[in-house]
């Protein structure tokens, strides 16, 4: 089984879906020849002509009207936007267009053949414009897919599988480890089912829940705290909506702890409703408050990102901070 980076499986996922479906349409901004900022889509045009994988003008409204026109007559479009910064355009199309076709239709019309790829997140010193987290905007909005891999591996089963999804799913790709996330990731067709978290690490102690280039810094705290006689059960929670509530609940009902870590600022963001499900399921299993470590609520900072990211060593002073409690 050959060893690629997850930008390499991406391009695989792309790759395999247009082979084995002559539906699938890539489109977005300098995708073509030039293969896109990241060349997520290197070859790609020059394998399956320009008809199947095309540029697009700058507009992502355009991007994401267009796609969601293709998916309606059914076309499967995986259209790219360039960096989740710039999916705030293309919001309106999304959240009252795209998530709402079947339910307003009455099932009679659907754009489900609709993926949306952007890379997120920070870690490439790229300022307040190119290094935001923007996921928890769209789990507030049903009739949409959020999903969000961390690995070489999940990147093409969890892709095909958004691809081949009949709702419109939005999958952003954890950019900060593009290349430096290397795995084993199969030639042949697979899929990662969608909605159901992955237990990575079992532990007894504390539960650590992520998701995307996140989950790094989940695995080297819970090292650390291993070194110190802590066990901690590290979950990928993988897609965020529809997400996985019924592992998580089984795993806090073990641990009686629970620590939830994301990029994206503290207010509003994911882990809020994460803890507030949790508590209301798990509440007499709770030995600690639940503890949540993100990002600040501010601007995405240039020069502070290394101050403003949620790290290895936050999550292990949050460890610490739910065993002692």
């Amino acid at each position: 089984m050959p060893q690629i980076n997850l930008l390499q499986a991406v391009n695989s996922a792309l790759d395999t879906a247009m082979a084995s479906d002559q539906r699938v349409i890539c489109l977005g901004e300098d995708i073509g020849e030039f293969g896109g900022v990241f060349r997520a889509t290197s070859k790609l045009q020059e394998k399956y002509g320009k008809q199947r994988c095309f540029n697009t003008p700058i507009t992502e409204q355009g991007i994401v009207g267009f796609s969601i026109g293709l998916a309606a007559q059914g076309s499967v479009a995986v259209a790219e936007i360039q960096f989740a910064d710039y999916i705030f355009p293309a919001f309106d199309q999304i959240v009252n267009e795209a998530a709402k076709f079947r339910y307003r239709s009455g099932d009679q019309f659907s754009c489900g053949g609709l993926t949306i790829r952007t890379p997120y997140g920070g870690g490439i010193a790229g300022g307040l414009y190119h290094s935001q987290s923007p996921e928890a905007y769209f789990c507030h909005t049903p009739g949409l897919k959020v999903v969000i891999p961390s690995t070489a591996y999940q990147a093409k089963g969890l892709l095909l599988a958004s691809i081949r999804d009949p709702d419109p799913v939005i999958f952003f790709e954890p950019k900060a480890i593009y290349r430096a996330e290397v795995g084993e990731v199969p030639d042949q067709d697979y899929e990662i089912p969608l909605g159901i978290a992955e237990v990575v690490t079992r532990g007894t102690d504390v539960t650590l829940l992520g998701w995307g280039a996140q989950m790094h810094q989940l695995h080297r705290a819970a090292k650390m705290a291993l070194e110190d006689g802590i066990q901690c059960e590290v979950i990928d929670l993988r897609t965020l909506l529809p997400w996985d509530l019924e592992t998580i609940v089984a795993s806090v009902n073990k641990t009686g702890r629970l620590i939830v870590s994301h990029e994206a600022p503290r207010t509003g963001g994911f882990a809020g409703e994460i803890a507030a499900a949790i508590q209301e399921e798990c509440f007499l299993s709770l030995e600690s408050p639940i503890i949540r470590v993100t990002g600040m609520d501010t601007p995405f900072p240039l020069v502070f990102e290394k101050e403003y990211l949620p790290d290895y060593l936050k999550v292990y002073e949050a460890i610490k901070q739910s065993v002692n409690f």
